[in-house]
């Protein structure tokens, strides 16, 4: 019994007992979750945000775009830092560059009517 308690207890020693200091095996757990943290989610966050710069970036007056919000349009003017997005005809609304979350290929957004 005592066998298997001290896998999970461990024995409380008196003075000198025992080694005081467990060395780089104590930080071990805490090096292996910071590894598994970085991989898993960090360096993909990291990936993500560097590719919608990127495309933020890359915005240009007649791409075919959907923001965060779902709402689609064409790019009709491109500032520093907002666009202005044709969403019907004759309706156009200033959006700031960074909600942009894709660029469609061009003729997604023409209605039935005019295909």
């Amino acid at each position: 019994m005592e066998a298997i308690l001290g896998l999970f207890v461990s024995n409380a020693w008196a003075e000198g007992g025992a080694p005081q200091d467990p060395g780089l095996m104590g930080f071990l757990p805490l090096i292996i979750l910071f590894v598994v943290f970085y991989f898993l989610l960090i360096r993909p966050q990291m990936k993500r945000a560097k590719e919608h710069k990127a495309l933020v970036n890359s915005l240009s007056k007649g791409d075919e775009v959907i923001t965060n919000g779902g709402i689609m349009g064409k790019i009709r003017q491109v500032d520093e830092s907002t666009i202005s997005l044709e969403v019907a005809e004759g309706v156009e609304i200033k959006l700031q560059r960074s909600f942009v979350s894709s660029i469609v290929p061009k003729g997604s957004l023409a209605s039935k009517e005019e295909k």
